[in-house]
């Protein structure tokens, strides 16, 4: 089990031992705001109006057509993505959709670039795929990518590195010029190493940004051999439902190889059809999202009192996490202590 798991399920005993309202769990990427209503509008129209033999039944393995193609007319409205439904494919949320990228991308000897801190599933999912994860440091002032670092991490095995903007577990955000400079960096590794290096984009929290003056770079507008990895999980508050995609850059090399190869990687992880009546609400709920105040809101409350407690944290631009530094060397001790009062929180390696 993961640590975050680990200590997931220790709050759900401790819950049941001394109450709910005694537990401050900190510990797992659990939405605290409720779905928007258009998710129980939908619900209550596809289960009350719908034919019930087909909304409950298979759809395509890559996902029904309609609801791919609704997701790529939303992208190419939105960001000014020309693209189709054949560059989508449905997944059980941003978990499966990373292991069907990694194990779509991979051949032996390969190496992932994660900049850290990061969602430390990510290793997991690049060592199940045979690769190497490769860490790069990110500045602790701002948690923005040490370019000289990332750039000393490339070599020819590299096929692909993961983006995570907004980040899982500091709320940083990469720029418009970070995400130029790093496809600036990419296209001339490409060149000298004689092959495709993808960014696979992580991108759960893309709309979870605090002010208005903060824009997320879609990436694949930036670089062309682009895989964006999406979950509806945070924007709306359905984390326990499991429903996202794979979005192929119609612009990447080898398009349609790289496309059948998620295709082959899902069929292979036990991936296709993903859950028939979550996909069949995207179209109806895609582009909106839940009270997002509320985590500017606890941002902010949290960040002011950490602060004068006497704690370096660096305020976050989007996703809902803190990442701060604990008050002893030993960030597993102090994450103990912390438990002793119920206050359940997660280390950093």
């Amino acid at each position: 089990s993961s640590a975050i798991r680990a200590i997931f399920e220790y709050g759900k005993k401790r819950i049941a031992e001394v109450g709910a309202e005694n537990v401050f769990d900190f510990s797992i990427g659990n939405p605290s705001v409720a779905a928007p209503d258009c998710v129980k509008e939908a619900l209550a129209s596809l289960v009350l109006e719908g034919d019930p033999v087909a909304l409950h039944g298979y759809t395509s393995a890559q996902g029904d057509a309609a609801v791919r193609k609704a997701c790529a007319d939303y992208i190419t409205a939105t960001h000014g993505t020309a693209c189709g439904a054949d560059d989508f494919y449905m997944t059980c949320g941003a978990a499966a959709s990373l292991t069907i990228s990694l194990n779509a991308l991979s051949c032996e000897g390969n190496e992932v670039v994660v900049f850290a801190p990061y969602f430390p599933e990510y290793k997991v999912f690049i060592n199940q795929a045979g690769m190497k994860c490769v860490e790069v440091k990110c500045s602790e002032e701002d948690f923005q990518i040490d370019f000289a670092a990332f750039e000393a991490a490339l070599n020819e095995n590299t096929k692909a590195v993961i983006i995570n903007s907004p980040n899982n577990p500091s709320g940083a955000v990469f720029s418009q010029s970070t995400i130029e400079k790093l496809a600036c960096i990419l296209n001339a590794a490409e060149q000298k190493y004689g092959h495709s290096i993808f960014i696979i984009a992580d991108e759960p929290y893309r709309e979870l940004v605090y002010d208005a003056e903060t824009v997320v770079p879609f990436i694949p507008n930036f670089y062309d051999n682009t895989i964006v990895c999406y979950s509806f999980s945070k924007s709306l508050s359905l984390p326990g439902e499991r429903i996202g995609y794979v979005f192929v850059s119609p612009k990447a090399a080898a398009h349609d190889e790289v496309y059948f190869a998620v295709c082959g990687a899902g069929r292979a992880l036990g991936f296709v059809c993903a859950p028939a009546l979550f996909q069949k609400i995207v179209p109806m709920c895609i582009g909106k999202t839940a009270d997002l105040s509320v985590y500017k809101k606890n941002r902010d409350i949290l960040c002011s009192a950490l602060t004068q407690y006497g704690y370096k944290v660096v305020k976050p631009d989007g996703a809902f996490y803190l990442f701060v530094k604990a008050l002893e060397e030993d960030a597993h001790a102090f994450c103990e202590k912390a438990k002793a009062h119920d206050l359940l929180v997660v280390a950093s390696d």
